[in-house]
């Protein structure tokens, strides 16, 4: 469950390793420091940590989008501040041509990117963020306006897996207050950055409602619990969805997986839905769009009890449902033009 706020030894080698404690066994850590409070408190937290004993190395990382002025200038500045506590530093560039919609997505999806590019090229096996109990929240809060299922539900994880680069968030317990505080009581200068007060930001927006839910008694600290127990709910039911999977006869060649397409019409709909998704998974390919996979999921379940064939496509798969009631998932063909 959502822990409380630090406690007082927070900064004691025990509350330390504590924190830290997911990346003892790493070869190397990526810290990604923006210069506000939660990066530049997590880059102070991880300095202590790593002084205290022999720990991985940590290498601390800026991105400069290009978005605002000021970026560069920041940049430089939590350049200096690691330079002051030891720590190595990158400043990674955003370049290229920005989209002029969807502008935070397209900034996170290559901000990731050039992490986990750093941390490969660096050989660091993990990249550390400081997403906070705050960023959860917003989070799960902009998942539910978009219709998310479960899994969108669940918020952040502690732990995910880019590409085998593991991305950890040792201060997802942590409320942002908690990391001003400290910041201003040990004196750990950080920057401000304007595009927090940018109303054009979706999760500017929400920032600013949150109030207005906490005092309904839906806070930050409700909202986490929530999302944790929504991700045990997700795990259990993608376990019972892997076992399904299994009793249907899964049989991989040529880059095709087919099964006994039974236990989509057996199995109630969230664990057929969830079979449908790991089976395309295990094609190589990825469905991000809930409403389409249920809709697919849907369909063959139709088709199934009604003994007939079906063929669709889904996230870049053809999907077919054959008469002896197998299903078989590949690649979608190229498609043909016409002139």
């Amino acid at each position: 469950m959502a822990a409380s706020p630090p406690p007082d030894d927070a900064l004691s080698v025990e509350g330390l390793d504590r924190l830290f404690a997911s990346l003892n066994h790493a070869s190397g850590i990526v810290a990604a420091v923006s210069g506000g409070p939660d990066s530049t408190a997590l880059m102070h937290l991880i300095a202590r940590w790593s002084a205290a004993g022999e720990r991985p190395p940590v290498l601390v990382a800026t991105i400069d989008h290009g978005l605002r002025p000021e970026a560069a200038a920041e940049a430089a500045f939590v350049a200096q501040e690691a330079a002051a506590l030891n720590l190595p530093h990158r400043i990674l560039a955003w370049t290229g041509d920005k989209p002029r919609t969807g502008i935070q997505e397209a900034a996170r999806e290559a901000r990731y990117r050039l992490l986990v590019a750093l941390a490969r090229e660096a050989g660091a096996s993990h990249l550390a963020t400081a997403h906070t109990r705050d960023d959860q929240a917003e989070t799960v809060m902009m998942r539910l306006a978009r219709g998310s299922g479960l899994s969108g539900l669940s918020g952040m994880r502690r732990e995910t897996d880019r590409g085998g680069i593991l991305h950890v968030r040792p201060l997802l317990d942590w409320p942002k207050s908690a990391l001003l505080d400290l910041c201003r009581r040990e004196g750990w200068r950080f920057v401000e950055d304007p595009s927090n007060a940018n109303e054009r930001y979706a999760r500017v927006r929400w920032r600013r409602l949150m109030p207005l839910l906490a005092a309904e008694g839906l806070d930050a600290e409700r909202l986490a619990r929530f999302a944790e127990r929504a991700a045990q709910a997700e795990e259990a039911l993608d376990l019972k969805a892997r076992e399904a999977l299994e009793r249907a006869g899964p049989l991989s060649e040529g880059g095709n997986l087919t099964f006994q397409a039974g236990i989509l019409a057996s199995e109630p709909f969230e664990i057929a839905l969830r079979v449908l998704e790991q089976a395309i998974a295990g094609t190589g390919l990825e469905n991000r769009r809930l409403h389409r996979l249920e809709a697919c999921t849907e369909r063959l379940r139709e088709a199934v009890r009604a003994g007939e064939s079906l063929s669709l496509t889904i996230a870049g798969a053809l999907v077919r449902l054959d008469r002896a009631g197998r299903v078989s998932i590949g690649p979608e063909p190229p498609r043909r033009r016409g002139r």
